[in-house]
């Protein structure tokens, strides 16, 4: 019988999930959970990073077990925090969607050339990405970066204070957009044509990766003593697909906040035509990489959703499946009016306004709008992929919270005409565990970690339905997306 503890920070809450691997299944629940709110200072967004160390020292003191035999951290790619002289934190990490990098990227991009830096890293171009968030630090505050001795990414700093080893986990740094595909080296060469310093990269990890024993202020908490941390796909999307099969034939949507759809590959697929389609080849666990898209997901129905605080999220489902205007105000969930909204559902009707749509009239049609239109969005960027990869897709893996919203789970079968397995919903905690029993020898290999992770958590199986009604509503969605 082993213990573990999977630390995983989502875009709401961060929390504690301890495991038990006995006898060959695998048995979770929630240690702790606490708010992971972003904090706005003087107009900039920031993470609240010492609110969240001090929730997990409060959950590792409270376990209740014999013995924890390891601990692994796990969060969101491209934030970063900056270590100065003695490893003290400079500064408050920005979160990703802080303001600051308005306009960086094609300011970036002009400067070193679209083509240079996809071929390079082979990651997809978003704003957010830390090459662009440093080349923002860079032009606001040179002095900090200059004095900084380390960089470091979220879930390394959260490690590096649990052992206080400085190290940046492989799956997470690919996010940065300055790791060399090719090498799995940082690109010095590439840091230097957008003008920033190299001198404070740390090196670079695999997953699985022992990173030692607890902080002695830490290790004398009852049962922590011999406990090991472990580095797990540190990015939390990789820690999802870690937890199940997504390669070949099986295409995964990692749906939360962000929906990530892709399929793992053996190499990264990093051509013209997969920049063209801004496709990212992010850095898999035991060698593989995850070719995906990432796709606003359900950031859209989160936004409304504050605004309808008086419905639970049953009763809006209900509302959207007694609503009669499926197809009728469709929207690219990818479109720039919906990236930080002061009001979602306004953006929602602004954009069918602009297209040629009637707004949605009531929450349970702004639901619906919402569902098909990220149903419909999945659709093409499967077809995106399968041109990428050659291989038609014939079953798609829902991982994640959003596993369990049904009506999205029969809308992407429907949509797709593809078998949708739904779950497990634990996903990321699960892959997180998982890559900590093959760093600590507790299975074989990541195929055994994956089997007992499907014994122990059986997925739900969606048949689409009603096909040619969704094929003429995709082509009319296409007509939306640029």
């Amino acid at each position: 019988m082993r213990n573990l503890i999977a630390f995983d920070l989502g875009a709401a809450s961060g929390r504690a999930i301890a495991g038990r691997l006995d006898g060959g299944r695998l048995a979770i629940h929630e240690l702790a959970r606490f708010p992971n709110d972003p904090v706005t200072v003087n107009s900039s967004m920031h993470w609240d990073v010492l609110a969240l160390w001090s929730a997990m020292r409060a959950a590792l003191a409270s376990h209740g077990c014999e013995r924890i035999d390891s601990i692994g951290v796990d969060t969101w790619g491209v934030d970063y925090a900056l270590l100065g002289e003695g490893h003290v934190l400079l500064g408050n990490p920005y979160h990703y969607r802080d303001r600051r990098t308005d306009g960086v990227m094609d300011r970036v991009i002009e400067r070193v050339g679209r083509e240079k830096i996809y071929a390079i890293t082979g990651i997809q171009f978003m704003p957010i990405n830390t090459l662009y968030q440093l080349a923002a630090a860079q032009e606001q505050t040179p002095k900090l970066l200059a004095s900084a001795q380390s960089l470091v990414t979220m879930p390394d700093l959260l490690n590096f204070w649990l052992t206080g080893r400085v190290a940046c986990e492989y799956t997470n740094a690919t996010t940065t957009q300055f790791l060399d595909g090719h090498t799995r080296k940082w690109s010095t060469e590439l840091l230097g044509a957008v003008g920033v310093p190299a001198h404070f990269l740390a090196p670079v990890i695999d997953p699985g990766t022992e990173l030692g024993g607890l902080a002695e202020e830490l290790s004398r908490l009852p049962g922590l003593r011999a406990t090991k941390v472990i580095a797990p796909a540190c990015h939390d999307t990789g820690s999802a697909v870690a937890a199940v099969r997504a390669g070949g034939k099986r295409a995964f949507i990692s749906s939360g906040t962000w929906s990530l759809l892709g399929t793992e590959v053996p190499h990264a697929i990093s051509g013209e035509r997969a920049q063209a389609l801004n496709f990212t080849n992010e850095g898999g666990v035991c060698g593989t990489v995850r070719l995906l898209k990432n796709i606003t997901g359900m950031w859209l129905l989160e936004g409304c959703r504050k605004q309808w605080a008086s419905h639970s999220w049953e009763e809006l489902l209900e509302m959207s499946k007694n609503d009669r205007s499926l197809f009728q105000h469709l929207v690219d969930p990818d479109d720039a009016s919906f990236m930080r909204p002061d009001d979602m559902s306004a953006a929602i009707a602004d954009f069918c306004k602009r297209t040629s749509q009637a707004a949605p009239a009531t929450p349970g049609a702004f639901v619906n709008s919402i569902l098909a239109s990220l149903a419909l969005k999945y659709r093409l960027v499967l077809e995106q992929s399968e041109s990428l990869t050659g291989t038609r897709i014939a079953e798609i893996r829902v991982i994640g919270g959003g596993s369990q919203n049904d009506l999205l789970n029969q809308f992407t079968a429907d949509s797709t005409g593809r078998t949708v397995l739904a779950g497990p919903v634990e996903a990321t905690a699960l892959g997180n565990l998982a890559m900590q029993m093959v760093g600590a020898g507790m299975v074989a290999s990541l195929d055994e970690s994956r089997d007992i992770i499907e014994r122990s958590f059986p997925p739900r199986a969606f048949q689409p339905r009603d096909v040619g009604r969704w094929d003429a509503a995709y082509t009319n969605f296409k007509r939306l997306v640029p």
